[in-house]
């Protein structure tokens, strides 16, 4: 099969589409044709091994998974010992496993779901990661609540906005001018255009302030919270030629002091899962979580992917085909 493949630490010229053994699905888990996938600020991260600091996790001179890739979405083509009942040959599906960008790939039962009846392939590529995310960060949001979104144009904060106000709450987007107009249209209350205006400095305060950018420091960050108020840190960054800690600076800082205050300071750690995944299909099947998708291009073309990606120019997500 195709699938693109990294040796080694560096630029997406790393990249290379190689012909490489089909993978067998193992016990309990599922060989799935891809169909589509998307990609993520984590693509480039571990293409990157950048931050310095992450490849103490993913391998140090190159990752330890050679194939690229996180979300999914496409067809059971074959099921391995001890898979039985709700999966089975032919189901379409979709979830979040490393080695997506491939025509083929083995998933543990426990991490795959059957995709949204309304959506493309395409469309429901997009949802794994960046909608495990959000979901993970505002699941617990109450109606009413306040809560602004920091780098809300992205594919995680364009999907954070269609979730909060799934949960009734009151959303503020933090964006650039040329995002505000999409962002409002995904139904943020308010939006902040950030090449304009500074959140840090406007008074309002908020219940939850949700960052996916990591370009603000943690007094700023906590400083627009009500006294008794949620910070929830999700990575974020732009490669500016490898940093030693980059967005885990914030994460960092949120571990050692989340025990010395009354506010609530989460570092998320999106897990995926079986149930977060059901969860996001209600939601696009009900019509309130509805993906954006900014381009779409051949799995040959992946390496222009993550570049248009890692470069921030993208407006939503960016979609790969198998």
């Amino acid at each position: 099969m195709k699938a693109i493949v990294q040796d080694r630490y560096g630029s997406a010229d790393v990249l290379e589409l190689r012909e490489v053994d089909r993978p067998v699905p193992a016990t309990d888990e599922v060989l799935v044709r891809v169909r589509a996938s998307s990609v993520n600020a984590a693509d480039w991260h571990i293409m990157r091994g950048d931050p310095y600091f992450a490849r103490l996790v993913l391998g140090w001179k190159g990752p330890k998974k050679r194939i690229r890739g996180m979300d999914f979405a496409g067809v059971i083509e074959a099921v391995g010992p001890g898979v039985s009942g709700v999966l089975r040959v032919g189901d379409e599906v979709f979830g979040e496993v490393e080695g997506s960008f491939a025509e083929y790939v083995c998933v543990p039962v426990h991490l795959v779901q059957h995709k949204p009846s309304n959506l493309t392939f395409e469309q429901t590529a997009t949802l794994p990661l960046a909608g495990n995310t959000a979901w993970m960060g505002l699941r617990d949001l109450q109606a009413g609540q306040k809560v602004l979104i920091n780098g809300a144009s992205g594919g995680v904060g364009l999907m954070a906005v269609q979730i909060a106000k799934a949960r009734r709450a009151f959303v503020t987007a933090v964006c650039s001018t040329r995002n505000v107009e999409q962002v409002r249209a995904v139904g943020a209350d308010v939006v902040i255009d950030y090449r304009t205006d500074d959140f840090a400095r406007g008074g309002e305060r908020y219940d939850v302030v949700f960052d996916l950018v990591g370009n603000r420091t943690m007094s700023e960050l906590r400083g627009v919270l009500t006294p008794d108020g949620v910070l929830v840190l999700s990575g974020g960054g732009s490669f500016t030629g490898g940093v030693l800690f980059g967005p885990y600076r914030l994460i960092i800082q949120g571990k050692l002091i989340g025990s010395f205050t009354r506010q609530r300071l989460v570092v998320l750690e999106a897990k995926p899962s079986k149930d977060n995944l059901a969860a996001l299909r209600d939601l696009a099947e009900s019509g309130q979580l509805v993906p954006v998708i900014e381009r779409t291009y051949p799995l040959t073309d992946v390496p222009d992917a993550i570049r248009h990606v890692e470069s921030q120019h993208a407006r939503a997500k960016v979609v790969v085909t198998a």
